[in-house]
């Protein structure tokens, strides 16, 4: 199998990784268990890769999977349009690998291990 249950049923895991996905976007690092962002790294690829397409298609394509969120108060700016402006321009050059994993140890509590992935 290509990706990980993560312990929940396909409609609950493609939430999850939506809401991910767009919070990553917005705050460009987040703190998440190591399965959550191994995870998570693919789907903020292709993200970022429909990001540098940049045509229409690919915009509607990118809406369609990233939450319709604020991503600035002072502009008003959304994820899809930070995703479309900010982080594609920055990566223009790269042909992948934009995301880092950083391993923080284990969460207190259960054990988990725990990282911070971060747009490179």
């Amino acid at each position: 199998m290509a990706y990980q249950k993560l312990g929940r049923v396909s409609s609950a895991r493609k939430a999850l990784l939506r809401d991910l996905a767009t919070d990553l976007i917005i705050n460009e690092r987040i703190e998440t268990t190591e399965a959550k962002a191994k995870e998570l790294r693919s789907v903020v690829e292709k993200m970022i890769t429909l990001g540098k397409r940049g045509d229409l298609h690919a915009r509607r394509q990118a809406a369609t999977f990233v939450r319709n969120e604020v991503a600035n108060e002072e502009s008003g700016e959304s994820a899809i349009q930070k995703l479309f402006t900010d982080i594609a321009s920055r990566y223009e050059e790269r042909q992948g690998g934009y995301t880092r994993i950083q391993k923080i140890g284990p969460r207190r509590g259960d054990g988990a291990p725990m990282v911070i992935i971060e747009l490179v």
